[in-house]
């Protein structure tokens, strides 16, 4: 079985990672053989949707199971998808984090252990203050830790919600964001018509 762990170094002593859509590196193992292959996370960097994208990155590498210490909603949402169980670890090496899940000393989680963007930042929330210097701003700061983007994301579900929901969250994100952009246009064509 080919599993994925968050790692923070580049072999089977490195330390695993607490964090998965900003890891340094994902360690791909298979279970049978103990092989292994070291890929640097290409989302560690990215300025949002990390987890989405680490979690579409390992699930094309081939992983059928994610290790791991925290993982979003975003990142959950896509892994369960595709059917790819996430099991939490808590510390130690690869090589102990491998060792426990072939021993079944791990137990599959349900889903986000974390919120939206906890892997990010410092717990400021940064706003979306669309005023631009002239007072006209709408100030969307969310003020949750880690917020980094300041779009309109709707907070996570202490539960899992439905599908649904999710589509009407997702709905309402879309339709903040065609607002949000129809007004920087606006803004744009009357600030090129001034030159």
């Amino acid at each position: 079985m080919k599993i994925v762990i968050t790692a923070n170094g580049a072999d089977l002593e490195a330390s695993a990672s607490p964090i998965f859509g900003r890891c340094p590196t994902y360690i791909f193992v298979d279970t049978e053989t103990m092989a292994f292959e070291v890929v640097e996370n290409p989302a560690m960097s990215t300025p949002g949707g990390a987890g989405i994208q680490a979690a579409q990155f390992v699930v094309e590498r081939g992983a059928q199971a994610v290790l791991t210490g925290n993982v979003g909603p975003n990142a959950a949402n896509v892994l369960a998808a595709a059917n790819v169980p996430i099991y939490l670890i808590s510390g130690g090496t690869v090589r102990q984090a491998v060792e426990m899940f072939q021993q079944g000393q791990l137990s599959a989680t349900s889903g986000a252990n974390v919120p939206a963007h906890a892997g990010v930042g410092g717990g400021r929330g940064i706003g979306l203050g669309r005023g631009m210097g002239r007072g006209m701003g709408m100030g969307r700061g969310m003020g949750r830790v880690g917020y980094s983007q300041g779009a309109a994301v709707p907070p996570p579900s202490p539960e899992p919600v439905s599908r649904q929901e999710e589509l009407a969250a997702l709905r309402q994100t879309a339709n903040d964001l065609r607002r949000q952009l129809a007004e920087v246009m606006e803004r744009l064509e009357r600030l090129e018509r001034k030159k």
